[in-house]
């Protein structure tokens, strides 16, 4: 099982193979449970590649141009490339929160009603903790807050 785990987790988050639940099935038993870690993994460490990615290429690239477009166009690159990795910290931290609910039991139910969330919203947000009826309030909720 390790062996196979390992494999899925080097193919990809984006390559994932989506759960064929068979009937009568039970919710978030442990086969499920395996999908949605290996997901998490994978996608945790696509994630963190592109980390790396970046601060090598920050380092490679850093220059100091004489010309100051030049030297403005290099900063803007950066601190755009800086606002997509926080964005992606924050999902990697979310990443986390999921996998430790993974491991305690309670991933895949929603965190305010309880209910289910489903395998195939799972499988596209995996990170959710919403089930969609309270995901839509609490979408509706902040549109009239605004």
């Amino acid at each position: 099982m390790a062996g196979s785990r390992k494999k899925a987790v080097t193919e990809g988050f984006s390559s994932f193979k989506p759960y064929q639940e068979k009937k009568g099935e039970e919710y978030m038993n442990s086969k499920q449970r395996e999908h949605f870690r290996t997901i998490l993994e994978s996608w945790k460490k696509e994630l963190m590649e592109e980390v790396d990615r970046t601060v090598h290429h920050m380092r490679d690239e850093a220059a100091n141009f004489p010309d100051p477009n030049d030297r403005a166009s290099q900063e803007s690159e950066f601190a755009l490339e800086l606002r997509t990795r926080d964005r992606e910290r924050k999902l990697i931290k979310k990443i986390d929160e999921s996998l430790e609910l993974l491991s305690s039991g309670d991933y895949g139910y929603c965190e305010s009603c309880g209910v289910e969330i489903g395998i195939r919203r799972l499988e596209a947000r995996p990170t959710a903790t919403l089930c969609i009826d309270c995901k839509t309030l609490d979408e509706i909720r902040e549109k009239q807050m605004r």
